[in-house]
């Protein structure tokens, strides 16, 4: 994995909106990997504030708890990626 792939996993993780499914299927990797990956790259305080918001109820990491209108990966006013920068 290259740097700028890593920065995107944990940019991607970062983002309420983006389920842990978009990262799997961008990346391949599932949310157990991303977990670790996580845990591994950030510090321990900032882990622990990541958990915590994915476990909440703000975080939509997760598909089953979306609301059913919630039916993308990114938002509506981002064009497609490339590379991952906005075009």
């Amino acid at each position: 994995m290259t740097e700028r792939e890593l920065d995107r996993i944990i940019e991607m993780a970062w983002e309420d909106r983006t389920p842990f499914e978009a990262i799997e299927n961008q990346f391949g990797l599932a949310e157990a990997e991303v977990i670790k990956l996580m845990r591994r790259e950030l510090k321990e305080s900032s882990f622990k504030m990541w958990r915590k918001r994915v476990n909440s109820g703000v975080s939509q990491k997760h598909l089953k708890k979306r609301h059913a209108d919630i039916d993308r990966f990114k938002c509506s006013r981002q064009r497609s990626i490339s590379l991952n920068k906005i075009s």
